[in-house]
């Protein structure tokens, strides 16, 4: 990394705000019930200084780990400040974590200590922080932290602020990013501060961002895309970021900031959609939108009751955006740039052009990113500056996620297009067969099924059944609505003509026999889903496998499973 600029790397861009725009706004914080605290620059320096001086008072080695266990929130980003600049490394966790993986991170990881913020679900996280393990609670803890913690404010009202500009090389590492375990425990991805700078550089060549530029922060900070744009975003190019109060507040959070960039994952782009079409039926609003005059003023309308009016750059990723979704958008006036990438490789890797029709692909790879895909099984494998180290204490792990020749296996089977833009076809190691000896890939199929607005998440799965099947998960508002006979008559029909619609689309060996609605909630308590809202397909195999065949005996497109 001893090419990268070191007025690039995190820390020096933060002292250069720090010093050269002291007096402008760098953090807008909801405190509750409407109110609202901005940071200065000069602010957050003061306080991010003061929570360092204390850290390094702990007398703990150069490169300790030191934990955040937040929503997203101002002292979240000021804390990794202060951790940085005291000489550790930080340790995000996700705010939804089962206490079981909670305690796995903190002792894996081997954290010497751990801020604790905003959470919904405190008293059930608790038991997975040891006892003994030295918290800092910040202002908008839950009672029972601040009751049993030290404060953010208190430590900084006797603490004094570290002097001069401690700095971090490129090489030195900057944090562990724990993968939200799709597939089993998560491990630890090591990065540098150098892979940081670096990616950042690269982004912004694709994706323009400036310090007039404003930002919503609502998804989680753990999370390596909002962790690269946000935060990293936030650092290089001094722009304003907001903060998300609550599910709740959200459209008010929204309105509040009006984003020039914004990223969301899918199923909140869905989510936009559904709401407009609650309030404008789809055949009269693409009727409007094609009068020339009136059309312009609907979209504006739209855009603005969104709160993304200002919007110039709107971006999704994590998982794939629907085709018709993103059609949608575009005949708003919102062109939605799909990336892709993966925690391992700081999410660099691809993203479409902003105003290029690139739909049904990812762009083309980012400036200095190498990719290929292997000739034997169609996986897409890349290198670039901004790969991983590895994961933190698993050498054989990281040994098999990397080729012999140095390229990152992604998992991912993608196909590169004449125009240079890479389609993602799917997972490798999520391919099945079915009895008939074909393979099916389901996320295609996922993709079109969570379409639906009474699907709140789902999986197809079938391997050595004659035909695949779909598992759903209903949306809290329609799983309300199975209660009276009629209202379960209903739904049937509406996801009948869904499935019909899903199978009419699909090769003969991959249409679904049925879709099973389950009566239990996702939720990363109970382990199948992640942080990030993706099915652990493991976790639903193991608990609802052995009821496979029953369901397809049933003989009914619609089958109401245990």
């Amino acid at each position: 990394m001893s090419t990268i600029p070191a007025d690039s790397l995190a820390l020096q861009r933060f002292y250069h705000w720090e010093r050269e725009s002291p007096e402008r706004i760098a953090l807008t914080q909801p405190m509750g019930d409407g109110a609202v605290k901005d940071f200065t620059w000069g602010q957050v320096g003061d306080q991010v200084r003061r929570m360092a001086t204390y850290l390094q008072s702990q007398g703990w080695e150069p490169g300790s780990k030191v934990a955040i266990l937040s929503k997203n929130c101002a002292w979240w980003m000021m804390s990794d400040l202060a951790i940085w600049m005291a000489g550790y490394v930080s340790v995000p966790l996700y705010p939804t974590l089962a206490p079981e993986t909670v305690r796995q991170i903190l002792e894996h990881s081997e954290a010497k200590a751990c801020f604790i913020g905003k959470l919904d679900g405190w008293e059930h996280m608790k038991p997975g922080v040891p006892a003994d393990m030295p918290c800092i609670s910040y202002p908008l803890s839950p009672f029972d932290a601040v009751k049993s913690y030290e404060g953010w404010d208190a430590i900084c009202a006797r603490s004094s602020p570290m002097s001069g500009e401690p700095s971090r090389g490129a090489d030195d590492l900057a944090t562990l990013i724990y993968t939200s375990g799709t597939t089993g425990m998560p491990k630890g991805v090591m990065h540098t501060f150098g892979a940081f700078a670096w990616g950042l550089g690269q982004g912004l060549k694709r994706i323009p961002i400036g310090h007039d530029d404003r930002m919503l922060s609502y998804l989680p900070l753990a999370h390596v895309v909002e962790r690269v744009l946000v935060e990293h975003g936030w650092l290089r190019t001094g722009m304003h970021v907001y903060f998300a109060e609550s599910l709740d507040t959200f459209a008010a959070d929204l309105q509040r900031a009006r984003p020039t960039v914004f990223f969301s994952v899918p199923r909140l782009w869905v989510k936009f959609q559904q709401g407009v079409h609650a309030k404008m039926p789809p055949a009269k609003l693409a009727r409007l939108l094609s009068i020339p005059i009136l059309g312009g003023i609907v979209r504006k309308k739209i855009l603005k009751a969104l709160g993304l009016d200002q919007c110039r750059i709107a971006a999704g990723g994590a998982a794939p955006m629907p085709l018709a979704l993103l059609e949608w958008y575009k005949k708003l006036g919102l062109h939605i740039n799909e990336g892709y990438g993966m925690t391992e490789n700081l999410a660099i890797s691809h993203i479409t052009v902003p105003g290029q029709s690139q739909f049904g692909t990812v762009g083309p790879a980012y400036e200095g990113v190498e990719t290929r895909i292997d000739p034997k099984n169609g996986e897409l494998q890349m290198r670039s500056p901004a790969l991983m180290l590895g994961y933190y204490k698993e050498p054989r792990l990281t040994e098999d996620a990397f080729t012999p020749d140095g390229w990152l296996r992604t998992g991912d089977k993608a196909a590169i297009e004449a125009n240079g833009c890479l389609r993602i076809t799917g997972r490798v190691k999520d391919l099945f067969k079915t009895s008939k000896g074909k393979y099916v890939a389901p996320a295609p199929i996922e993709d079109r099924l969570v379409m639906h607005p009474t699907v709140e998440a789902c999986m197809v799965a079938g391997a050595n059944l004659g035909q695949p099947l779909g598992i759903v998960m209903l949306a809290p508002d329609a799983a309300l609505r199975t209660g009276s006979e009629a209202d379960r008559q209903q739904l049937m029909a509406q996801l009948t003509e869904h499935l019909d619609n899903i199978n009419a689309r699909l090769d003969p060996h991959e249409q679904l026999d049925c879709l099973v609605v389950v009566k239990n909630a996702w939720t990363v308590d109970n382990g199948f889903i992640t942080p990030t809202f993706k099915v652990k397909r493991n976790r639903v195999e193991e608990v609802y496998g052995a009821h496979f065949e029953e369901w397809v005996a049933r003989r009914s497109k619609i089958v109401f499973g245990d």
